[in-house]
């Protein structure tokens, strides 16, 4: 079971654009890919980015397995892990990518003073 992380309780994952540039170098292939990162709670982070360092070093695969907002089962490759220790606990920052065909964007101005009422 080491070729997967799952998020076994809580909301999806909120995943993120990434603007930095050094995401791209790993993205090689036939295709191009979208990367994103997302923020996850954990216990023990230091051990999930372990995990996930050794499978690499064998060029194994490792997956983020979670439920979407229908409640489906999905799974994204993780390109990158980095565990990070906070006021609020442990939090994971994994670096996934998706392929480019099932990628949607929302936008979000931010900008609440102009919401009609």
């Amino acid at each position: 079971m080491d070729d997967k992380i799952t998020i076994i309780e809580g909301p999806p994952p909120v995943f993120e654009p990434v603007p930095d540039g050094w995401p791209l170098g790993l993205n090689e292939g036939p295709h191009l890919s979208v990367t994103v990162m997302t923020r996850l709670r954990t216990v023990n982070g230091p051990a999930l980015v372990e995990r996930c360092f050794r499978a690499w070093q064998k060029r194994d695969t490792v997956h983020l397995h979670y439920r979407n907002d229908m409640g489906l089962e999905e799974r994204a490759p993780i390109m990158a892990a980095r565990s990070v220790d906070t006021a609020d606990g442990q939090v994971l920052l994994l670096w996934l990518y998706f392929d480019r065909e099932q990628v949607e964007f929302e936008v979000d101005s931010g900008d609440d003073e102009n919401a009609e009422d």
